[in-house]
């Protein structure tokens, strides 16, 4: 019998899969509930037991009376979705927006070129399923990113020949759409995040639909990611784990990949891996995929059964580049250049997240600043909606057009958005301009080229 199901086998190549499972000494088991004055509390130690988790309490990176005062006042969302209910201090923020965050994806961009070239379908879904586990150790950091102003943008030109559009779409609830492009894929995501508050850690769905067309062939690939759950928000040192599937299937021929993402246990065991199959249209296993998100990529040719192939080996996909040492937020050296004004187009929009006051005076250090300018913009995002509701007015994106398709997603549905093309008719005339204005100098108005409809 093929292993359709990773997790389910019995032996053979993923063997440890089945102990690991099976001995949920899972980190989620690693809790001191009841602690005097904070009931519902649960700790959680990645690296440790359940005996050192009141230890970990203690830990992290809030003072004792912030942390105290926090907690009673989140405790009333428990089981709620607070992606946008509540107001956060920018102690906890990394100077990035979840717009830019998106274009992280590019990274490895590579590994989407390398598909589109391959004859070989199965090795197309090796290099395109390793670029879709390449940006989970970005996403490992436990700072959260700033939420986008409704019609503010980040644009990322020409990185290794990737241009790269995303825009806020929606604010409740809180959508982004995504289109990036170069001469061998395109890129389409839209993207709207539910939450589920627990008291001391939040589950993160990605509800999205994401899709790359592989330009030779026209391939479509649709990518549908595991859940993600944040843990210590507020008492001891936040961690970030995954666990679940990744399936990305080949919309036109029916091969799929499906990789499951260990949950953490005791001690870190199991921390970061992942293992998986490359299927055909008729669910049969081709190649075996194994190695950990934050680290590296490995593929292997297997029989019927999941085996390795006699004579194979198992060869080396993906490696993570080199990445700072010691950095604040843990950022690579690629999230340091979306930051920058590097990666800027000629005439930057001035709804760019590189130009929110809020981004900037966090990235300098000043965090009393940074809160007041957070402030002041989401002020201003009200009053805007108020006069939109007063003229009977609607919000319309700029470059991204709402479809009437409705795509239905393990934790809910989702309205589709697509690219409509304006972009990259605005972006040749930008680049032919002779304005050679500093990007710098441009003060942040997401405001200017927002479309509204009565």
């Amino acid at each position: 019998m093929a292993p359709n199901d990773p997790k389910n086998s019995g032996g053979g190549f993923f063997a440890s899969l089945a102990s690991s499972i099976s001995n949920l000494g899972s980190a989620m088991t690693k809790s001191v509930n009841g602690l005097v004055g904070y009931e519902g509390l649960e700790v959680i130690n990645p690296e440790g037991s359940t005996e050192d988790a009141a230890e970990e309490a203690n830990r992290g990176r809030w003072k004792q009376e912030d942390r105290d005062g926090y907690w009673k006042m989140m405790q009333k969302y428990i089981g709620s979705d607070v992606t946008s209910m509540v107001t956060l201090p920018v102690i906890i923020f990394e100077p990035m927006t979840m717009l830019q965050k998106m274009a992280e994806l590019m990274e490895y961009s590579h590994l989407l070129d390398m598909a589109e070239k391959t004859d070989d379908p199965y090795m197309r879904m090796v290099y395109a399923s390793s670029w879709a586990i390449s940006v989970y150790y970005a996403f490992q950091r436990t700072w959260k990113p700033f939420n986008p102003i409704l019609g503010e943008t980040y644009e990322m030109a020409n990185y290794n020949g990737v241009n790269f559009i995303s825009e806020q779409v929606s604010h409740h609830p809180p959508m982004s759409a995504g289109h990036a492009e170069n001469e061998h894929f395109t890129y389409d995501c839209t993207s709207k995040l539910k939450t589920k508050f627990l008291g001391n850690s939040i589950d993160v769905y990605p509800v999205g639909r994401t899709r790359v067309t592989l330009k030779r062939d026209g391939v479509v690939l649709d990518l549908v990611p595991p859940l993600t759950k944040v843990h210590n928000l507020i008492f001891g040192r936040t961690w970030v784990d995954s666990p679940g599937e990744m399936i990305m299937t080949n919309l036109t021929t029916g091969d799929k990949v499906v990789l499951y993402f260990q949950p953490c246990g005791w001690f870190g065991s199991g921390r970061y891996e992942v293992d998986g199959y490359v299927y055909n249209a008729s669910e049969e296993p081709k190649i075996l995929m194994t190695g950990k998100w934050n680290e590296s990529m490995s593929y292997q040719q297997c029989d019927g059964e999941g085996e390795p192939l006699p004579g194979t080996e198992l060869k080396e996909v993906w490696k993570l580049a080199d990445v700072p040492k010691d950095d604040k937020y843990q950022y690579t050296h690629f999230a340091h250049k979306i930051n920058s004004f590097d990666t800027a187009p000629k005439k930057l929009l001035p709804s760019d997240s590189r130009l929110r006051p809020d981004r900037y005076a966090l990235e300098m250090g000043d965090m009393s600043k940074s809160g007041n300018e957070k402030s002041s913009l989401e002020e201003r995002q009200r009053a805007e909606k108020r006069t939109r509701e007063e003229k009977g007015q609607s919000f319309t994106p700029k470059w991204f057009d709402i479809t009437e398709e409705v795509t239905p997603t393990p934790w809910g549905d989702l309205e589709v958005y697509q690219f409509n093309g304006k972009y990259s008719e605005h972006r040749e005339a930008a680049d032919s301009s002779e304005d050679n204005t500093d990007p710098k100098s441009i003060q942040f108005n997401p405001w200017q080229f927002q479309d509204l409809s009565t």
